[in-house]
């Protein structure tokens, strides 16, 4: 069990380069120190940190982008250390690497512009060349084409709404969309009701979901089988939703005419008619200073209140901040625990100005915050008792 006072300078670590607008958030009460082996907070993009060990004053990892699969995850939420993601702070840059994807790869403009680059040296026999090749490049327009969007989150309702502007007709499937991006998804938009019938009427599709056991491999030689014949399919997700042996066969074969990913490897670049691209889905500048933004407040705001927002480990949980004594505990979530940490309170003949307690799975987060001046004394011996509850994992006084 994690215990800790907040009263000092706090220490940032970041694991990889983290834009200087990200780390302009944190003002004259931190430092940034990459040589700290206990921090307060670390700052990460894409370290790998499943090997790393964490010193007992670590709270937070912030990932400055969606994916965590790079932190360990399990471990961190058994050490009370609370895993932030950026959710939609790097959405519109992959909204624009999918839409440029879809129209470049229906103008077959990826293999125009290498066969262009291969008639250097021939002079002035060149636009005479481009007249006659262009032919085999003859693509097909986007408008009128059936978009399936799997996964509706921020990224994927950016891409519908888009696509619906280009006039394309978009179909979006998602059972787990959330109402704040239902309110701002196009009324055009069609509803399918099933994946299999998002299957059956696309002309493209789009996969934006998590990796997962559920959806890991979800497209293979049983769905290529429900979809139309020369589908082009865009994955700009995670490479692992796609059987890689099923998808090299249904391309060979032509029931899919194109597949474009993010996510090359040796298996990719032996398949027919895939267009891979480097990884570059968040890599804009405007991406990146989003991101890197967002973790810090995170972080920032974590640190000073006990605020939670965008966690992928325990649950999203906040009151406003007065200043006054803040009580934070991560705990089982186990009957009468509340009850014993605010007795605990009592004790010392403590009123409570605000309380709210949220859980997540088999865990649970409670915030309580004291009406009474509290001195250090005080402070220290509440915190030893309600670190001495069972079910207890971290205790923080803020």
């Amino acid at each position: 069990m994690n215990t800790t006072v907040v009263n000092k300078v706090k220490a940032i670590k970041t694991l990889n380069s983290i834009a200087e607008s990200g780390l302009k958030v944190f003002d004259s009460h931190y430092t940034i120190d990459n040589d700290s082996e206990n921090p307060d907070a670390i700052v990460v993009r894409s370290f790998n940190m499943h090997a790393m060990e964490f010193g007992n004053q670590l709270k937070a990892i912030a990932r400055a982008g969606a994916g965590v699969n790079n932190i360990p995850v399990d471990k961190c939420t058994e050490q009370g250390i609370v895993v932030f993601n950026t959710p939609g702070a790097n959405a519109n840059a992959v909204k624009e690497l999918v839409l440029t994807s879809l129209m470049a790869a229906s103008r077959n403009l990826f293999d125009g512009v290498s066969w262009v680059k291969t008639l250097e040296g021939e002079g002035a026999q060149i636009p005479k060349r481009v007249e006659a090749g262009k032919k085999q490049f003859v693509g097909k327009e986007i408008k009128g084409k059936t978009l399936g969007v799997i996964g509706l989150g921020a990224i994927g309702a950016l891409v519908a709404n888009d696509a619906i502007e280009l006039d394309m007709d978009v179909i979006g499937f998602d059972p787990f969309i959330s109402v704040d991006i239902a309110w701002k998804l196009s009324r055009k938009v069609q509803r399918a009701m099933t994946m299999e019938q998002l299957f059956a009427e696309s002309d493209y599709i789009t996969v934006h979901v998590p990796l997962t056991e559920d959806t890991r491999g979800m497209f293979n030689e049983e769905t290529f089988s429900l979809m139309k014949d020369d589908v082009y399919i865009l994955n700009f997700s995670r490479g692992e939703l796609v059987n890689e042996t099923d998808m090299a066969a249904v391309l060979e074969s032509g029931k899919v005419g194109k597949y474009m990913t993010d996510f090359p490897n040796e298996n990719v670049l032996k398949m027919k008619n895939v267009i891979p691209t480097p990884h570059l889905g968040a890599s804009t500048v405007e991406s990146e200073e989003n991101c890197a933004i967002m973790a810090a407040r995170q972080v920032k705001e974590y640190l000073e209140t006990g605020n939670i927002k965008n966690s992928v480990n325990f649950p999203n949980t906040a009151i406003p901040y007065t200043g006054k004594k803040r009580v934070t505990v991560f705990h089982k979530n186990i009957p009468n625990m509340v009850g014993k940490i605010t007795s605990a309170i009592s004790n010392y003949h403590l009123n409570i100005a605000d309380m709210v307690n949220r859980s997540r799975g088999d865990l649970a987060y409670t915030i309580i915050d004291i009406d009474n001046i509290v001195d250090d004394e005080i402070t220290l011996n509440l915190e030893q008792n309600i670190n001495q509850i069972e079910g207890i994992v971290t205790v923080r006084m803020i």
